[in-house]
């Protein structure tokens, strides 16, 4: 009986600790801006070799997010709740929004930004570990997402690490997110861009 009352308060203990999609969503949503670097691979069939694409990113609560490419090519690509716009030589330029396009930008700021109630929409999730390493699985509930994408993983600590995006023909996009700091504010060319 003993036993029986230890391993219950034990259960009780672990799911009063257990880390919840709550959690994980406050916890992303608590730096107001993100820098670092990224690394893209993309893995298509009919490639033996993954495309890799390098560059780094700014993502303010209040504004969206900055994906400035630097290799292969340089290009620099504005996401916020209005879309996507690109740099040009004469200022930023509103890209077509296509709707599957405009569906993973939305998921994509949805994700980095830890807005779990957006993702639950549109995605079955299953979290698992603690706060400070797991792993977000996100099974697609609608029917234009799952057209696209069979799975999407997410692992993370303090902030998120990584994204794996799996396509439904197979092909595959895994996004590293490297040297992340929520220390510095948006400088004032970053202001400026997200201002435009």
């Amino acid at each position: 009986m003993r036993a029986i009352i230890l391993f219950v308060g034990l259960l009780l203990s672990v799911s009063a600790h257990a880390f919840d999609l709550q959690q994980l969503s406050d916890q992303l949503a608590k730096p107001s801006v993100i820098h670092g670097s990224f690394t893209q691979e993309k893995h298509l069939r009919a490639l033996p070799q993954p495309l890799v694409s390098k560059g780094t990113f700014v993502l303010a609560k209040d504004h969206g997010l900055l994906w400035l490419l630097k290799t292969p090519l340089q290009q620099d690509y504005r996401i916020s709740a209005q879309g996507i716009a690109r740099r040009e030589a004469n200022g930023w330029q509103t890209l077509p929004n296509k709707s599957a396009g405009a569906e993973q930008n939305r998921l994509f700021l949805a994700v980095l930004q830890g807005d779990s109630s957006g993702l639950q929409r549109d995605f079955e999730l299953q979290l698992q570990g603690e706060a400070t390493q797991w792993k977000l699985t996100l099974i697609p509930r609608s029917l234009l997402l799952k057209q696209v994408f069979t799975q999407i993983n997410i692992d993370g600590g303090a902030l998120v690490q990584k994204i794996e995006l799996l396509e439904t023909q197979g092909d595959s996009t895994v996004l590293r997110m490297q040297d992340s700091t929520a220390e510095q504010p948006l400088s004032d060319a970053e202001q400026h861009d997200f201002a435009q």
